[in-house]
């Protein structure tokens, strides 16, 4: 929950754009990712006119997202013009804009570009802006600082966890709350196999999708993104390998994207599928009775999941005395009502703060399996990755390629991942 404090008049800062854009042209989607129409670029507007950039191109001007803007609009007293741009071009166009002093009022940033457009210096801080990021909880907070500032604040997030059909699991007797580590897991996946069922498929493709999905087996067993190649690592890339090697998994799993991954899990073969919050209401409308377990770590316990959604950015602007109004459209959208708001509009985001979980649970206690994972979640470029992330995961996702295809080892396929970001980061 955010509150308005004093109003801002900091100098605009300098913009270094062009040093950065290279970096987000690999940024790539996370959880959700909106491949529709664009729209068209906007800047600095009339003193009542506030420009919104946001990546979501699939809800029009009718729909209720765009109508929430809208109203938020009307409470800050102006009128927002709306933006809608494809995720991966919404960030290159940012830095275009920064560039060209056309830097909107309002972004909306998948959470690891929120990095990339700070090191530019065309974010204000969330102090220096005058809001109040204490109510957000750490982890989800942490994917949008950098060197100890906050560049943001999450409208909401999404993560991974392991959906199960409860059909195939009673007939191979598998109780799913039995499922508290790896070990359990597999010994469950192996009743599965010898009930003549298929086991569990994830999405192993060669994307930032594949590193978002592996991050959990990754994080889970101890392993550290800036040491791509230590024996924790190997043993979560052998875990993955060692399910298809037995057939627990499909060969398919290399090229799943989340999308095919969820087709698979919606055929009734499979008895777990690792997907994301997103999928709620299908799951909810499968042919089968489905379930949510949490992605267990090596040895019990909740894995850190990695967190998707946006966060709500400000832009350095000439005229300071525009963020007034901006402020009141950031603390309209952020309030407890409000993020819960967000939460049913893009079924499912987990609003950021206790106190919007917990009226979103007061409504649906079905998603206390999400909720619980989004407080367990971890941002991509946390731990100060900010920028070095994609130098990181490409690598990463590259490794796991090569280790269920079988040219390497997961220890060779590691190793050479490692060089290679050493390479990268510098």
């Amino acid at each position: 929950m955010c509150s308005r404090r004093n109003t801002v008049t900091h100098p605009s800062k300098p913009i270094r754009a062009a040093g950065v854009l290279g970096a987000a042209l690999v940024l790539m989607t996370g959880a959700v990712a909106c491949s529709s129409n664009t729209g068209s670029a906007g800047g600095s507007q009339a003193d009542d006119t506030y420009t919104w950039w946001d990546p979501y191109p699939q809800h029009n001007k009718s729909s209720d997202w765009a109508k929430r803007v809208t109203k938020c609009g009307d409470e800050a007293g102006v009128t927002i013009k709306r933006t809608a741009y494809d995720t991966t071009a919404l960030t290159n166009q940012a830095l275009l804009a920064a560039q060209e002093g056309t830097s909107p009022d309002i972004i909306l940033l998948d959470n690891p570009a929120v990095s990339t457009l700070a090191d530019t210096g065309m974010l204000t801080t969330m102090e220096e802006f005058g809001l109040d990021t204490s109510e957000i909880d750490e982890n989800l907070l942490a994917a949008g600082v950098v060197d100890g500032k906050e560049y943001g604040i999450p409208i909401g997030a999404n993560t991974l966890a392991i959906y199960y059909n409860k059909t195939v699991l009673d007939d191979a007797g598998v109780d799913p709350g039995s499922v508290k580590d790896w070990a359990s897991l597999t010994a469950a996946l192996k009743k599965v196999k010898d009930a003549k069922h298929k086991g569990i498929t994830f999405a192993g493709i060669g994307t930032e999708e594949g590193s978002f999905q592996f991050l959990p087996w990754f994080w889970g067993a101890g392993a550290d993104l800036r040491d791509l190649d230590s024996a924790e690592a190997a043993e979560a890339l052998d875990l993955w390998t060692g399910w298809l090697k037995n057939g627990y998994a499909p060969n398919s799993v290399i090229n799943n994207s989340q999308n095919t991954t969820w087709e698979e899990f919606l055929t009734g073969d499979f008895a777990f599928g690792v997907n994301g919050t997103w999928q709620v209401n299908s799951a909810a409308q499968a042919d089968f009775p489905t379930g949510v377990i949490q992605i267990p770590g090596k040895d019990g316990g909740a894995a850190p999941t990695p967190t998707g959604g946006e966060f709500i950015t400000a832009p350095v602007q000439d005229d300071t005395a525009r963020y007034e109004a901006t402020k009141k459209i950031v603390e309209c959208m952020t309030t407890p009502e409000g993020m819960v708001e967000t939460a049913t509009t893009f079924a499912y985001y987990i609003p950021p703060t206790k106190a919007g979980q917990e009226k979103l649970l007061a409504d649906q206690a079905e998603l206390k399996p999400w909720v619980e994972a989004v407080r367990t979640a971890k941002g991509r470029t946390s731990d100060d990755l900010g920028t070095d992330y994609p130098k990181i995961s490409e690598p990463l996702w590259t490794a796991v390629q090569q280790a269920l295809s079988g040219t390497k080892s997961a220890k060779e396929a590691l190793s050479e991942a490692q060089a290679t970001a050493e390479d990268e980061v510098g």
